[in-house]
């Protein structure tokens, strides 16, 4: 069965779980229309199918390799980025004034979240584009803006970000990079980035990359941080590609997998550069690029884990091994059918996750109200997590559910499982971004995961008619988050907070998506989602117990062992 889109699951949450047409509503996304938002994502699936998918093995088989100081990219990318470029998919929610779409963030991370699951080494090249998009909108200069964001919304032009450097990892304010103002509006950047995706492109004109570096005499930290812009190739006064600048892929790391996206070190050497924001103002700047990249990565990995559930069910379907009722093939096996829909019911959660986060990123934009920003700010990590946990989660199963033969590279069941991996670690390892939800995302007391809380509450009580118990299980998990809510409030020793952070963000997705998973239940009575959705209510929701009780652990078990006592 070969890779198909999930085109009507997105049409699907768009009609009944995400609340799409409060984005209709108003007046910034009012052209996002039922028949403008089917016709994109059915335009989008078929590219996928069609064209995107059919590279996914030749990545992995083909990776990209320095050639004479030249990324050479695998066979079939360059004509696969031209379809995403020419398709508008680049820029969907850029801003139209520069060539985008403009349209919600919803959307585009629909079919980010196709084209991820149909090649995800090729479709981190336009992700990677669209968090420079987002950045410079918010940050460049004018000038910068006319030039460079029409070339990458086009997708003449490729974008990167360029924040680790070989000492200084999730510790971006200890890197070492600088850059010497040349007194003619431009900088001389210096520096060594390393783990830079898409580092550079045979396909893409010019390679454009936001580098963090440091001013001469700025404090040390985050706070003496500026962010760069330094092209491949210096623009001409057309805007066409001219000299090139002083900035070199050195190599390309040897990957567990996604090898058909070139992870650089790249060396700067006095190369140009424009200030992208204020002197030191390079953190901000930054991170308005990284939290579009997150719930990017989160997609990722639910893309990776359709993928790999549809790879799974292929088999399952044809493979015949032992004497079960039925067709014969091991999909009448309980324990299949176990993992099977397992994967179906976290896919599905993780996917609904994202996309209320989305939502929430697009009411914030168009109303501008507090209450919504705050909510995209605390689903973030959420989305980003469970999202890349779910991806490596449901491609292990898909590697199980092949047998022996999951272990068969042939079979192409575990290039899933290698090329998901990354996304759980960077744009901020999965640990950080728990850290951060327990931390900076409860400094407003807990109030934006207790209005969430509220929400999932009344949409229980409201479904209690038609189904009880699941409404009942919903309800009393969104209770016991509270208590565990309120008593992480509560600890002024942060790494108390810290000690639990992970399954407490777990426990959060969990019951994220019992809620999501009943309303589409409240939209399908008596469907394939209401059998769906009493499969993740007994099966998957009850670990938020185990979770939370170790989300109020603290930190004394684990700093009960001396370094001695580990080493033994």
């Amino acid at each position: 069965m070969p890779y198909r889109a999930a085109v009507d699951e997105y049409a699907f949450l768009f009609d009944h779980v995400v609340d799409f047409e409060a984005l209709r509503a108003t007046e910034r996304f009012g052209e996002a229309s039922d028949d403008v938002t089917r016709a994109i994502l059915g335009e989008a699936g078929k590219m996928c199918d069609e064209v995107i998918a059919p590279l996914q093995r030749n990545g992995d088989l083909h990776p990209a390799r320095l050639e004479n100081g030249v990324v050479r990219t695998s066979p079939g990318y360059d004509e696969g980025f031209r379809a995403i470029a020419e398709g508008g998919w680049v820029g969907m929610s850029a801003d139209p004034e520069y060539g985008g779409l403009g349209l919600p963030m919803t959307l585009t991370s629909a079919v980010n979240e196709m084209m991820a699951g149909a090649c995800l080494a090729l479709q981190l090249a336009p992700l990677m584009s669209q968090g420079q998009i987002e950045a410079l909108e918010h940050h460049a200069s004018d000038a910068i803006k006319d030039l460079y964001l029409p070339k990458l919304i086009s997708g003449e032009w490729t974008g990167t970000m360029n924040l680790t450097e070989p000492q200084a990892g999730s510790d971006v304010g200890a890197l070492s990079s600088k850059a010497e103002d040349n007194g003619d509006g431009t900088y001389a950047v210096s520096g060594q980035k390393i783990y830079i995706s898409w580092g550079d492109a045979d396909f893409a004109e010019n390679v454009c990359h936001l580098v963090l570096a440091r001013l001469p005499g700025a404090p040390a930290g985050t706070k003496g941080i500026s962010l760069f812009l330094v092209p491949k190739f210096l623009p001409n006064a057309d805007g066409t590609p001219g000299a090139r600048n002083g900035v070199n892929v050195v190599s390309l790391e040897h990957k567990m997998g996604l090898h058909g996206s070139p992870t650089a070190v790249m060396q700067y050497d006095n190369a140009t550069g424009w200030l992208v924001g204020p002197e030191q103002g390079g953190m901000a700047a930054m991170f308005t690029m990284m939290n579009n990249a997150r719930l990017g990565v989160g997609g990722q990995g639910i893309g990776a884990a359709e993928g790999a559930y549809q790879h799974a069910l292929a088999y399952a379907l044809e493979r015949k091994q032992g004497r079960v009722d039925g067709s014969g093939t091991i999909v009448e096996h309980a324990d299949v059918r176990r993992m099977l829909i397992a994967m179906k019911a976290d896919t599905f959660a993780a996917r609904a996750i994202a996309l209320s986060c989305a939502h929430a990123i697009d009411m914030g934009t168009a109303t501008g109200e507090a209450e919504w920003k705050a909510r995209a700010a605390f689903l973030t990590p959420i989305a980003k997590a469970f999202g890349t946990d779910t991806g490596m989660a449901v491609a292990e199963m898909g590697v199980q559910v092949h047998g022996g033969m999951g272990f068969i590279e042939e079979t192409g069941a575990a290039q899933y499982s290698r090329d998901v991996r990354v996304t759980a670690i960077y744009e901020g390892t999965n640990g950080i971004q728990a850290m951060d939800l327990v931390a900076r995302k409860m400094m407003d007391g807990g109030e934006a995961a207790n209005r969430l809380l509220d929400e999932i509450e009344a949409a229980a009580e409201a479904a209690r008619e038609d189904f009880p118990q699941m409404a009942d299980a919903v309800w009393q998990a969104g209770e016991s988050l509270r208590e565990t809510t309120d008593w992480l409030v509560s600890q002024e020793v942060m790494n108390d907070r810290f000690a639990g952070a992970v399954p407490y963000l777990r426990a959060f997705a969990r019951v994220l998506g019992g809620h999501l998973h009943l309303k589409a239940a409240m939209a399908d009575k008596g469907g394939a989602r209401e059998k769906l959705a009493r499969f993740y209510m007994q099966r998957l929701l009850p670990e938020h117990v185990g979770l939370l009780a170790h989300a109020q652990a603290g930190q004394d078990a684990l700093y009960a062992f001396s370094l001695d006592e580990l080493v033994a």
